[in-house]
């Protein structure tokens, strides 16, 4: 499929949130992140049906493996086949496996494995969506406007989940796991025809060249990804900004998932103490994501960022020693706010100061870094947490997540890293 191009020029004229090409790319992101949200509701209901619970949490625990194991490749996918290519082809995947299932589960009871194929399928194919998603926005629209699209994407995400997880339940509860599939399926393929309508701007690495092009795409895939992690180890930003946020996201995954479970147990504050802080963290990143889609760029992005996750560390360490159920929602609300904000400048950064060429390969590292190693704090938070407390675990964890700032404020060119080149 031939992506339609327009001209850098042509897609800077007017602001993110006023372009309609870019309000096309983010209504296909946002539908299919709500087909998401409802496909894991009706997966995780139709494995508690047919299995038992620990059953049911192997077939949700199927699709993190091929995604981890995948990822790096997936970007390697994305920078040889454009990732605009390689993001409708997997959502036409997805939506044709969950379309299958919930045929399959509308006339017959299949019991657990067709859902474990599923989810691999999922974990598969995720793993070159993911990165080829990444890559994206600095197909969409300008540099300059790369903080507003994240801003937006990040509007977007709150809305799934917020969206999602009701109206998956309203479909399972209406018509069991079949009918949530069926509505999963019918909202990922709502994405396909708006991302055919988006158009492309045409990057520097995208032009026809003396066969220095050619050349590379018959390279080995092997010497694409090694090639797209030296560009990383040598870059002056990359390098360190990948660090910053591998070390900010293992000391956030922790305490904000299992950590937040067992410290609402231990205070007595129950599921809807933590729902509620839970709420309130979402209301922060909600904030942050519309701050930075109405202000757009920020001026002196790597200092901002690394003030950001600084503040949002002590943040996480404070949450450990609130007094009351009030003050851990407001502590949550400034986590989400700045955890949002940092969040959206380090992806912005990764896209400015990445070659177009390698924008596939350096998305999949640092989702690799969120999605693949800093989910594995969650066992160690937890025993670290049955051990010691939440206090000294979340105090653990703050610290090595203010080491993502102390990274971004000692290492010059990240400091002084601007969201224009």
């Amino acid at each position: 499929m031939t992506a339609t191009l327009i001209a850098p020029a042509e897609a800077a004229a007017r602001p993110a949130h006023r372009d309609g090409n870019v309000l096309r790319w983010l209504a296909a992101y946002t539908s299919s992140m709500v087909g998401d949200s409802v496909y894991y509701i009706a997966l995780s209901w139709a494995a508690v049906q047919a299995g038992s619970p620990s059953q049911a949490g192997l077939v949700m625990s199927v699709s993190a493996l091929p995604r981890a194991v995948l990822m790096l490749g997936g970007g390697v996918l994305a920078d040889r086949l454009g990732p605009r290519r390689v993001v409708i082809g997997s959502d036409v995947v997805r939506c044709a496996a969950v379309l299958a299932v919930a045929a399959l589960l509308f006339f017959t009871s299949p019991g657990l494995w067709p859902l474990a194929a599923l989810a691999f399928v999922f974990g598969t194919v995720d793993a070159v969506f993911m990165p080829a998603v990444g890559a994206l926005p600095a197909r969409v629209t300008s540099r300059d406007q790369l903080a507003r699209v994240q801003g937006m994407r990040g509007l977007g995400i709150r809305f799934a989940s917020v969206v999602g997880g009701p109206l998956g339940g309203l479909a399972v509860a209406a018509g069991g796991a079949a009918a949530g599939f069926g509505v999963a399926g019918l909202l990922i393929a709502l994405s396909v025809p708006l991302l055919v309508s988006v158009r492309m701007r045409e990057l520097p690495d995208d032009a026809p060249d003396d066969g220095t092009a050619a050349s590379a795409r018959r390279s080995t895939a092997w010497a694409d990804l090694v090639d797209g992690l030296r560009h990383i180890r040598h870059h002056r930003v990359l390098a360190p900004l990948m660090l910053a946020i591998t070390l900010g996201d293992l000391g956030f995954v922790g305490p904000l998932n299992v950590g937040l479970t067992l410290l609402a147990d231990e205070r007595g504050w129950g599921a809807s103490g933590m729902g509620w802080i839970l709420a309130g963290f979402g209301v922060g990143a909600g904030a942050a994501s519309l701050l930075l889609t109405v202000r757009g760029r920020l001026p002196y992005a790597g200092q901002v960022a690394a003030y950001a996750i600084l503040a949002g560390a002590v943040a996480i360490g404070a949450l450990a020693f609130a007094p009351g159920i009030a003050a851990a929602v407001v502590t949550a609300l400034f986590v989400g706010l700045l955890a949002g904000l940092s969040g959206a400048l380090c992806a912005a950064l990764l896209q400015t100061h990445t070659e177009p060429a390698y924008l596939g390969r350096v998305t999949a590292v640092a989702g690799l870094a969120s999605l693949g190693l800093a989910p594995l704090s969650m066992p160690v938070s937890a025993a670290a947490i049955g051990a010691w407390g939440t206090g000294p675990v979340f105090v653990i964890s703050a610290a090595v997540c203010g080491l993502g700032g102390v990274v971004a404020l000692c290492v010059r060119d990240l400091r002084r890293a601007e969201l224009l080149k």
